[in-house]
């Protein structure tokens, strides 16, 4: 980690050594944390042995990992951070990058809920009214929200759903849902195709916290005759950017 000129060097040391802590799965070695921080060990040592004092490190067997105390903190910043007040900034730079609406979506039970929207700056464009649910099935975001639960999942809504259909495009069957859904879940993303409504097309992705869950999901909705493939990175990288502000690491 560079420090800032106004940083204090021994914070900049300190964090740089947590942040190496955080990449590591299991306990660490002091040769290690020097190493992938490049201090000198006897700094590297002093600095662990104050955090490990103020239970921001743990020390066992003569490796180091983050300490306990951290998930207090991780605690008190997840109960403060506002889905939507975190996603609108993101959602504005994407309807600005693409020209369309953009959705934030969540699950609840076998539907999505839209729970915040940026409208597209045109006359003719997709609207999706706050509060306003739709199935799983038909929607980008609902198909990745079905693939994260996996495959029993995917046949207990088929079950449970009938797996309706909305307009011709609707997959109506498990066996392609489940086809559709794997592809989404390895690419990142998923398309509605025409699928809710006739003549909308969307792009969707999944949004997750600091622990990995998802949480919600991001989508763009626009006539399919303005539809671009183009867009994809965009709903990625704005999807990417909303999760790491919620805390998130890939």
């Amino acid at each position: 980690m560079k420090p800032v000129a106004t940083s204090i060097q021994v914070l900049d040391r300190a964090a740089a050594i947590l942040d190496c802590l955080a990449n590591y799965d299991d306990a660490v070695s002091l040769k290690i944390i020097a190493a992938d921080t490049a201090l000198h060990p006897s700094t590297a040592f002093r600095i662990l042995a104050s955090l490990t004092a103020h239970g921001l490190v743990d020390r066992s067997n003569g490796n180091y990992r983050l300490g306990t105390r951290l998930l207090r903190w991780g605690d008190r910043v997840r109960s403060g951070i506002d889905l939507r007040t975190e996603a609108r900034p993101v959602m504005t730079w994407l309807r600005d990058q693409c020209g369309e609406t953009v959705n934030l979506t969540v699950r609840e039970g076998d539907s999505v809920v839209y729970v915040e929207r940026v409208l597209a700056k045109r006359a003719m464009r997709v609207e999706q009214l706050i509060g306003s649910r739709a199935p799983l099935h038909v929607t980008a975001v609902g198909k990745l929200m079905l693939g994260d639960m996996g495959g029993e999942a995917i046949h207990g809504y088929t079950e449970r759903s009938g797996l309706p259909a909305y307009t011709p495009n609707t997959l109506t069957d498990e066996d392609s849902m489940v086809k559709e859904i794997g592809q989404a879940m390895k690419d990142g993303y998923a398309f509605d195709n025409e699928e809710a409504e006739l003549g909308v097309g969307c792009i969707g992705v999944l949004i997750r916290d600091s622990t990995g869950a998802v949480v919600a999901g991001l989508s763009i909705s626009a006539p399919i005759e303005r539809w671009q493939q183009e867009w994809v990175e965009l709903v990625k990288e704005a999807g990417e950017r909303i999760s790491s502000r919620l805390g998130y690491q890939a």
